[in-house]
């Protein structure tokens, strides 16, 4: 995962959604980064807040997008969530 030094509202005018769903609680985003030429893919549970960001290959950004946890399970370690947005969940 990037971190990206660039401030939110700056960001948002820096940056493409490609596309968006929403599935029950879940917000999924894919979204482009035309300054870096980069592909994130961000989900959301928009009841908490607790999500994650991605960067995806752009050949596999469709992917991503339509199947976000299996993609992120593959590319484990390739993705970092917001401490202040994460839950532990304790099964």
């Amino acid at each position: 995962m990037f971190m990206d030094p660039v401030p939110a509202e700056t960001r948002s005018l820096l940056t493409r959604e490609l596309a968006q769903r929403v599935s029950g609680t879940e917000e999924v985003l894919l979204l482009w980064h035309p300054a870096g030429d980069r592909v994130e893919l961000s989900v959301r549970n928009l009841e908490t807040g607790v999500g994650f960001d991605v960067e995806v290959a752009p050949e596999r950004a469709i992917e991503a997008f339509y199947h976000p946890y299996a993609y992120a399970a593959k590319r484990e370690g390739s993705y970092t969530a917001d401490p202040a947005r994460t839950a532990i969940v304790d099964g």
